[in-house]
């Protein structure tokens, strides 16, 4: 295992010195193996170690590349990882969110389109006026989503995309058992879009606060 871990070591740092850029082809294997004093297997565990999170791509028939290294791409590694979480740490998981969304929500008060303020309205009102637990989740995480993405800060995006997967299951769980959740969770949406619309980033981030504290404290108390 230290063998693959000092070829892993060797790849990350031609990547980080410049000598391999995203898009490009790595050596043939025989070449690279000689140029960085390694064994042809001990390569080859490494690249498919960096092909797993998405530090490269191995195409059959045509060679290894560097991958784009999008933060999005890198970053999905993460949320496969996250999916695996005890429900004893969901808490965790929303005290993340929760430092994380209002920052990017505040950060999208001063960015956000016209078109992005009424892709968010349609949001709103899309489900009707009684909307399912299911259907109340699916708004509340494209709700989100948009927001985020008017930052303009994809790290952010895709580290808010990684910890949905338990997130979303905390908020079906309050959906299901505490009776004012679709009322209080619409309030508070209209609320973030409010202050948005506004243009008012402290308002923006206070109300996306409150919003997620509303659904850790539940949880909270529920445990």
């Amino acid at each position: 295992m230290a063998v693959t871990d000092e070829a892993i070591e060797k790849i990350k740092g031609m990547i980080l010195s410049g000598a391999l850029r995203p898009g490009d082809r790595l050596p043939k294997e025989s070449e690279l193996a000689a140029e960085l004093g390694l064994s042809r297997n001990s390569l080859r565990e490494a690249v498919r170690a960096l092909s797993l999170i998405r530090i490269l791509d191995v195409r059959q028939g045509d060679g290894t590349y560097v991958t784009s290294l999008d933060p999005q791409l890198l970053l999905e590694a993460m949320s496969f990882v996250v999916d695996f979480h005890r429900d004893d740490t969901v808490l965790e998981f929303l005290a993340v969110r929760r430092i994380l969304e209002p920052a990017a929500t505040a950060m999208a008060a001063g960015r956000i389109t016209p078109e992005q303020l009424d892709a968010l309205e349609g949001q709103l009102t899309a489900p009707g006026p009684e909307p399912s637990v299911e259907d109340l989740v699916a708004g509340d995480l494209e709700f989100h989503r948009t927001i985020v993405a008017a930052s303009g800060n994809s790290v952010l995006c895709s580290l808010l995309e990684g910890l949905s997967g338990p997130t979303t299951r905390a908020r079906i769980w309050r959906g299901l058992t505490q009776k004012d959740a679709v009322a209080r969770t619409l309030t508070e949406h209209r609320a973030i879009l409010g202050a948005l619309r506004d243009r008012d980033a402290q308002a923006a981030q206070a109300w996306a606060t409150v919003h997620i504290a509303s659904v850790e404290q539940w949880l909270r108390a529920s445990l």
